[in-house]
């Protein structure tokens, strides 16, 4: 199942400026949390093309990221920014709220697992401010 999820707005070429691309999001896996059917444990995969930048949001849930290519900038509010490359992580929790996600490059697509806990039927990303 493939889907692209609320990024930063997709933008054609104005004024001689070309704007990020939204990120793409595919769920890999989604399995009902044993012991609590109303929530479940989700996979998911993003690829942020360069110069991306998520709208801030958050995701009313228990995230783990774990970076598979590039470079990735990270902060929940409250937080200091966090610059991950492959193989390094960051924890979201329930409450937090995502004021930086962004691609560190504007020439190279960074790629990203996400592992949520989370509300059945509950969006993945919520905007807030």
């Amino acid at each position: 199942m493939e889907s692209t999820a609320p990024s930063a707005p997709s933008m054609s070429h104005v004024d001689d400026t070309l704007a990020a691309q939204e990120a793409t999001v595919r769920s890999l896996m989604s399995k009902e949390l044993a012991g609590d059917p109303a929530r479940e444990l989700l996979m998911i995969a993003v690829e942020y093309p360069p110069g991306n930048v998520d709208p801030v949001h958050t995701h009313h849930a228990q995230a783990l990221v774990y970076v598979l290519e590039g470079t990735i900038v990270m902060q929940v509010r409250g937080g200091t920014p966090v610059t991950l490359v492959p193989g390094q992580t960051f924890y979201e929790g329930p409450d937090d709220v995502h004021v930086v996600g962004r691609n560190a490059s504007q020439t190279a697509p960074a790629r990203f697992l996400v592992f949520l806990v989370k509300d059945k039927d509950a969006p993945i990303l919520v905007p807030a401010r």
